[in-house]
């Protein structure tokens, strides 16, 4: 990371940078050349870009390197393997890491982000070189790892769309007595509304079915059944009616056709605000709704807003690590780098990539 000391250039190290970037077909499948200027710009230290991963003009290039100079090698994902999930014993033969690794002495893994990936620059290299743990992934691995020595009452604000992994959260919170409250929001929350028995409205229901995310709606009956206590399910919505914010209380749903759930109401703000702010820590994985659209960003913000008043704050990263910075709010004690990882880890789930550094 560019805001800190770049400590192994300033040892005298000789760094090769491995890095994904986007997916085939996507807008960010890009050549990393402009992170190599902007990092040769940022440090202290000359940082120069290879048009190769693995070839001998990637090798030749890290051999070349002088004492304190890095060179970043091209976007890993543009190399096939490295889409395939593999054992780590079979990741070290990939094309990748076999043909790379007599140019390296030892591996740092710092990527927490892709931590939930068995992919070649992940996990093979550690079974050919001596391997660490970078300190952002040290970072990440200490605070998510160690929820259940935070301050009580903890809360968990769950929301976003990847409904499965959420779920899961939830169920382990719960069942782990990681939380005293589950608040639900987002596609998360219209899941729970449904399995409350809830009728939604046929664009947010059919969104739920196209993602075949009908069995979350059964597991968060279960959740619901067995916690009914401890589960805070949204009392009112949002939707865009005529061009604008129009607010629906959940027992005048569902909505008008077409119209899709597209944040939470001001009385459930309200009434999560609350909660948030006398918790002693609050875990938060998820937007509340489309806070991409200034109409739908209430619900996103306040609730981000008003965890900062908990006596330790901690944040999933993806989408809502995007929220705090489009809508410029500090005062966490941790904001993942994270995504899917981060969702993995608060599950008590394994990593990958940790695991083979372990």
């Amino acid at each position: 990371h560019a805001t800190r000391s770049p400590e192994l250039l300033t040892a005298g190290a000789r760094v090769a940078v491995l890095a994904h970037q986007g997916r085939p077909g996507g807008d960010e499948f890009a050549r990393l050349e402009p992170h190599a200027e902007r990092l040769d710009e940022l440090l202290e230290f000359d940082v120069s870009y290879c048009d190769a991963t693995f070839s001998a003009d990637a090798r030749g290039a890290v051999e070349s390197l002088d004492a304190g100079e890095a060179v970043l090698l091209e976007n890993t994902r543009f190399y096939s393997e490295e889409y395939m999930e593999f054992s780590s014993e079979r990741a070290a033969e990939t094309f990748l890491v076999s043909r790379l690794s007599p140019a390296l002495d030892a591996f740092v893994n710092d990527a927490f982000a892709a931590a939930h990936r068995s992919q070649p620059s992940l996990v093979g290299f550690p079974e050919r070189l001596p391997s660490y743990a970078g300190r952002v992934m040290a970072e990440e691995l200490d605070v998510l790892g160690s929820i259940e020595e935070t301050p009580t009452p903890r809360t968990y604000v769950v929301g976003g769309a990847k409904v499965p992994d959420s779920v899961t959260v939830v169920e382990h919170a719960l069942e782990h007595d990681l939380a005293e409250h589950v608040l639900v929001t987002g596609v998360v929350g219209n899941v729970f509304l449904a399995a409350d028995g809830v009728d939604i409205g046929r664009a947010s229901t059919e969104f739920i079915h196209d993602r075949g995310y009908e069995t979350e709606i059964e597991r968060a009956s279960d959740v619901l059944d067995e916690y009914p206590e401890r589960v805070e399910l949204p009392v009112d919505v949002a939707v865009e009616r005529d061009g604008e914010r129009t607010e629906l209380d959940v027992t005048s749903l569902p909505p008008r056709r077409g119209e899709p759930l597209k944040d939470v109401g001001s009385d459930t703000i309200a009434a999560f605000e609350d909660i948030l702010r006398t918790s002693g820590t609050a875990v938060l994985n998820g937007p509340a709704g489309v806070f991409e659209e200034e109409t739908f960003a209430a619900g996103t913000r306040s609730i981000l807003a008003a965890a900062t008043h908990a006596e330790y704050t901690v944040v999933g990263g993806g989408d809502t690590a995007a929220a705090i910075r489009a809508f410029d709010l500090s005062g966490f004690d941790h904001v993942s780098t994270g995504g899917g990882a981060a969702l993995r880890l608060l599950t008590g789930e394994s990593l990958p990539a940790v695991e083979v550094l372990r």
